[in-house]
């Protein structure tokens, strides 16, 4: 349907040029029981869904992705290599919690910490790659909370290396998802440690705590965590026919309630979402009225795409308009701006778009503007198209 709306001489036109019924009020269209979660688009970086996702919460053994993000980091900058040995200490080797059973005064390769730090959880190899880094545990700390700020982590704050409770030591659901979008996305080489379904060391196989490795199809990463403050999280992403997504659920009660809820966050992110293309660049969007010019109207191109990755049903109820200030007065050259396309989504508000003259509208002269200007004033407005 394709509503035109006259105002001559005046101040404002619009056409209604996309519409299926807007709502007066946002919507969530995807529920969990997670107390906190989210979900990434990873081509964008949009986020498509979130319930108390910008909150700190104790993150747990998920914020060894920031542990392991600062390693990764430095193999990328060929600081270090994944054969660089680093010596076990005592107190590495005493650390409590999940372990990957390091053994005290023995040297072990970056890969195979970084494999223990990632698949096992280990609070161990967290230690051992802390203090072969930067000497100290505390030393490492500065490093992350330095590396948050340059990643734009504005609601992360780190006090350890292995996720332990402590009131310094916080992220965000919502930036626990985008430290998983960046090390994936900048740091390809390294994507494979995310998705280690089960690693050995000591002797001793430990499988990942993530769920959904090997269970949900595409799933090949990131990271889990529990404590008793923390409750169950997991941080997991997904392939799917080329389109991948990240998500993060915290807060659960129990392992099993984390399993369900990952997988359904999952699920949702790819059945409920997608990426619809309103206009092509090059897009005869309307026409614009003009006074004075060997043409009645122009016609407005938009020169950008305009798409959106958004639940379906915002999507269905999107709605775009175009105004300009009109008539527009001859002359008009081709690629003038000559209007704004707005788009609005339920729950996403407007974004405005420009959109240009198609086609240069020469000047009539002025006596033939004169007599078109009469001519329109006592011409009554037309009526809608529809």
């Amino acid at each position: 349907m394709v509503e035109v709306v006259w105002r001559r001489w005046g101040i404002i036109i619009a056409w209604a040029i996309a519409s299926a019924g807007g709502l007066a009020h946002a919507e969530q269209y995807v529920r969990t029981n997670a107390p906190h979660a989210v979900i990434l688009d990873d081509e964008t970086g949009t986020v498509l869904f979130e319930k108390a996702a910008q909150t700190p919460i104790h993150p747990a053994s998920m914020s060894k992705l920031m542990t392991a993000g600062i390693v990764i980091d430095l193999l990328h900058r060929g600081e270090l290599t994944l054969d660089t040995p680093f010596s076990v200490s005592e107190r590495a080797w005493r650390t409590g919690g999940s372990k990957m059973f390091v053994l005290v005064d023995t040297d072990i390769r970056v890969e195979d910490l970084l494999k223990g730090l990632l698949a096992q959880s280990g609070n161990d190899a967290a230690i051992v790659l802390a203090e072969n880094v930067a000497g100290t545990e505390e030393a490492f700390v500065t490093l992350m909370n330095e590396r948050a700020k340059a990643w734009g982590l504005t609601s992360s704050t780190f006090a350890n290396v292995t996720g332990q409770t402590d009131p310094g030591h916080q992220m965000s659901a919502l930036d626990l998802a985008r430290l998983g979008h960046l090390l994936w996305n900048r740091y390809p080489d390294y994507r494979y440690l995310f998705g280690i379904e089960a690693f050995t060391w000591s002797d001793i196989e430990q499988r990942n705590r993530n769920s959904l490795l090997g269970n949900f199809p595409g799933a090949d990463g990131m990271k889990t965590g529990y404590t008793e403050e923390a409750g169950w999280g997991g941080g997991g992403t997904a392939e799917l026919n080329g389109v991948r997504r990240f998500t993060v659920v915290a807060g659960l009660d129990s392992s099993r309630d984390r399993t369900r809820e990952a997988a359904r966050l999952m699920e949702a992110s790819f059945a409920d979402f997608e990426t619809r293309a309103f206009f092509e660049p090059g897009t005869i969007i309307a026409t614009a009225e003009v006074f004075g010019g060997q043409s009645d109207t122009v016609p407005l191109r938009i020169d950008v795409p305009v798409s959106f990755t958004l639940h379906r049903r915002a999507l269905s109820r999107a709605s775009a308009k175009v105004i300009y200030t009109g008539p527009l007065t001859a002359p008009v050259r081709e690629g003038d701006q000559a209007a704004v396309l707005e788009v609005t989504i339920p729950g996403q508000g407007t974004r405005e778009f420009p959109l240009y003259a198609a086609e240069t509208v020469k000047d009539l002269g002025v006596l033939a503007k004169m007599g078109s200007g009469l001519k329109a004033l006592f011409t009554p407005p037309e009526e809608p198209i529809f």
